[in-house]
């Protein structure tokens, strides 16, 4: 399911409050005031993305969109906050606003504590057999240990390359296996790989 940024929480409560405390449904351009938001386009984005999560709805009326909630869209307690593991040159989000966090619902982190966890936007296909895709993503454990076989994300050479691939050991080196023929175990000198990480789940974004 698509992750609910902070930024898209915020706007939906305060629809939720704007339409319980007046009456009325706020426009897109009360919304981007009340945000300082640059444009209502920038409002549309978010509002097209908390209408394929299936919380709002947009209904044309008199040649501009109104909104609705659904239900469902009252936010609720049960998800958590969840920090975007920061790693060299590496995307962060799906959108151009820079939330510094997701909102997750807490039945996907399991007994995990959402401080422990983080998460990490996968830029490759190479683990596709294991059904980790690229733009998929995956909520990694805060550890620098890792057992043979876990799936891993590790930094190569202080920073060089940062991969998400299977672990094991070979005496003083290290094999990073990818889980698609196409793609090439890198073998590297145990010194020369710094585990940040260990995978424990997945979010796939509705694009």
């Amino acid at each position: 399911m698509q992750p609910r940024t902070k930024r898209q929480k915020e706007i939906l409560e305060y629809i939720s409050t704007f339409i319980e405390t007046r009456g009325y449904k706020p426009s897109y351009q009360q919304i981007a005031k009340h945000f300082r938001l640059a444009s209502k386009a920038a409002v549309a984005k978010h509002i097209e993305a908390l209408e394929k999560q299936g919380l709002i709805s947009r209904r044309r009326e008199n040649g501009s969109f109104s909104l609705e909630l659904f239900p469902k869209a009252v936010v609720s307690d049960l998800v958590c906050q969840i920090e975007w593991l920061e790693l060299p040159d590496t995307p962060k989000i799906l959108d151009d606003f820079s939330d510094e966090t997701l909102l997750v619902p807490t039945f996907l982190i399991g007994h995990y504590k959402p401080a422990k966890l983080c998460a990490f936007r996968v830029q490759n296909d190479s683990m596709l057999d294991d059904h980790i895709c690229e733009g998929d993503i995956a909520l990694i454990e805060k550890r620098a240990f890792a057992r043979d076989g876990d799936i891993v994300v590790c930094v190569l050479n202080g920073g060089d390359r940062v991969i998400l691939k299977r672990i094991f050991r070979d005496g003083a080196n290290v094999e990073l296996r990818p889980s698609n023929e196409n793609y090439e175990i890198t073998k590297i000198p145990a010194d020369k790989v710094e585990v940040k990480g260990i995978f424990r789940g997945l979010i796939r974004p509705i694009m």
